[in-house]
């Protein structure tokens, strides 16, 4: 399943538990918080300053 930028990070980890240490090596360390499970992967990169496209590659990596 491809990961999108309008996936929450709850969706993500629970679809590819292995996501959790990509997004926290983006410094998303957060990941475990409650608002977390809400937010897509759009918003909590623009909250962190992170480049959405890069963090897209990385998750979406075979």
């Amino acid at each position: 399943m491809k990961v999108t930028k309008d996936m929450t990070i709850g969706q993500v980890i629970r679809t590819n538990p292995q996501a959790a240490q990509i997004l926290m090596s983006f410094g998303m360390g957060c990941i475990g918080c409650p608002s977390s499970q809400a937010e897509t992967l759009e918003e909590a990169s623009m909250v962190h300053g992170i480049s959405i496209d890069k963090l897209l590659v990385a998750l979406n990596q075979d």
